[in-house]
């Protein structure tokens, strides 16, 4: 019998411990005895070819109890070949890993067979096989800086959870003195293209597709495609092998409504249940939803208008945004943007936040400021021009940034009023806005910065449900919502000031 059939031939007599299959041998779907076969049985001289597998596939399809089934495979089998293995499951937290190593656990208290051959330590989640003195361990990413690991086998559970890198690093590293040395990563798709699981991703991708020659690297995405309709049962059926087994039908169509119905958690049920990999854990926004408001804003037309002014300088080497909305009684409200950035290191600027700064400043839709900093002076200026061909009523801003040039246009007789980032400010006028674009009743012009920053846009919630957005970490992610957080101050000093009853008042705000 060669290694694979061994190999599927043990995890068949292990037992399910939980939910409708509790009691019931453990039997491998054919996606997954696929995987077992090729990982476990190609060879080359006499040893194992594959040394790392890669496997991302949707949520609610059997990763954790097939994680702890190949655990223990290993741990029983595999190890009489490797003098005193050690196999380890990997999680990015202690509950995490503590998921992998219950099920294991369990899965041999329910083995009479196995019970007899093992030591179960369950306060360090440690597994000892007493007659090859392997062991196996459960380690959640905080005991990265712990020394000493010889590992044979590395499980790794949800990597695209891994806080960082020095988990899987230091686990990798230490199997240079094993023969056949296997890591596994079982995961669902990620929203952090900054991270260890995004580049174990793109170089999965390659191989599939042909970029990469690697024959040691085992790769197997799961997931939607770029045309596929996210709605359609039959994409389901595409990203999820296990669907109808561990995963529900009618569980599926509920999500799925809920993400219809509210925008904010398309980006959860696209990265979970389709794994694919989405710009932001949550999303506030359907760009869809976003440019079916572009709408045409005349700015002529917009001349002599009372209008509303959110003015977020950020940094002095950042994005700077200027956003005037103008209410309109009958069709909502336009919306007119101006950005600023320092032209210095304007290509690494570009590389690093990936958009194209350079095409957007040759057809004016960013303003560039000469050297390293912004010129606040050319904010003030503008904000000078611009009063002369609108009415500005009010001008709000972010009263953590205020410097020199709020002073500096209260002084000359601008109406200024600070405005506050946290969830008391920002809840309405953020949950306002998005009532509006979901109505049609906010016309942007499409202006590609701005689109850019709603895509951008992620929000936190307070245990309340009050939301707010949250600024990305720039030097991490290169994205940028600073037009997005004028354009609410903005929204909220137009409907403040409004000539009826305020909106928030008349309406309530509506909770999406």
């Amino acid at each position: 019998m060669d290694r694979s059939e061994h190999a599927i031939k043990f995890i068949g007599q292990l037992k399910h411990t939980k939910g409708k299959f509790a009691g019931q041998n453990f039997i491998l779907e054919p996606w997954q005895e696929k995987i077992v076969r090729d990982v476990f049985g190609v060879e080359r001289d006499g040893k194992r070819q594959y040394r790392t597998a890669y496997v991302e596939i949707p949520r609610k399809n059997g990763k954790t109890t097939w994680a702890a089934a190949l655990a223990l495979y290993m741990l029983f089998y595999e190890s009489q070949n490797d003098n005193e293995a050690e196999i380890y499951s990997a999680a990015a937290d202690r509950e995490q890993a503590s998921l992998v190593f219950n099920q294991a656990a369990s899965m041999i208290r329910n083995n009479p067979v196995l019970s007899k051959k093992c030591n179960i330590i369950d306060s360090q989640k440690r597994i000892v096989n007493y007659k090859t003195g392997s062991f196996y361990r459960a380690i959640p990413a905080e005991a990265a800086s712990a020394h000493g690991y010889n590992a044979s086998c590395i499980i790794v559970d949800e990597l695209h959870t891994q806080p960082n890198r020095d988990l899987v690093d230091t686990l990798i590293t230490s199997q240079g003195a094993r023969a056949e040395p296997l890591t596994i990563f079982l995961t669902t798709a990620g929203y952090d293209q900054n991270s260890i699981c995004w580049e174990y991703h793109e170089y999965a991708r390659q191989i599939i597709d042909g970029v990469i020659d690697d024959d040691t690297f085992y790769p197997v995405i799961f997931s939607a495609g770029d045309g596929d309709n996210w709605e359609c049962e039959e994409t389901w059926k595409k990203a999820n092998p296990n669907l109808g087994k561990s995963i529900n039908e009618e569980f599926l169509r509920q999500e799925a409504r809920k993400a219809k119905q509210v925008p904010a958690y398309q980006n959860t049920f696209k990265r979970l249940y389709l794994n694919i990999w989405t710009s932001q854990e949550e999303r506030w926004l359907d760009l869809d939803a976003w440019d079916a408001t572009a709408g045409e804003v005349d700015i002529d037309k917009l001349a002599g208008r009372e209008c509303y002014a959110g003015l977020d300088l950020s940094s002095t080497t950042d994005v700077s945004a200027l956003v005037l909305v103008f209410p309109d009684d009958e069709d909502g409200y336009d919306v007119l943007p101006f950005f600023w950035l320092p032209d210095a290191d304007l290509r690494e600027r570009i590389l690093r936040d990936k958009v194209p700064y350079d095409t957007w400043r040759d057809n004016d839709y960013i303003n560039l400021t000469e050297g390293n900093v912004i010129h606040y002076g050319e904010i003030k200026a503008k904000i000078h021009q611009l009063s002369e061909v609108f009415n500005i009523q009010e001008i709000a801003y972010d009263r953590w940034g205020a410097s020199k040039l709020v002073q500096d246009l209260e002084d000359e007789g601008f109406p200024i009023v600070p405005f506050g980032q946290g969830y008391a400010s920002m809840n309405a006028p953020t949950q306002e806005l998005l009532k509006l674009i979901l109505e049609g009743k906010m016309r942007h012009g499409g202006h590609p910065v701005l689109r850019w920053m709603a895509d951008c846009v992620t929000v936190r919630q307070d245990p309340a449900g009050n939301i707010k957005p949250v600024k990305p970490d720039r030097r991490k992610t290169g994205k940028r919502i600073d037009g997005i957080v004028s354009l609410i101050m903005a929204l909220d000093r137009a409907i403040r000031h409004e000539d009826y009853r305020s909106a928030y008042a008349d309406r309530g705000v509506v909770v999406l």
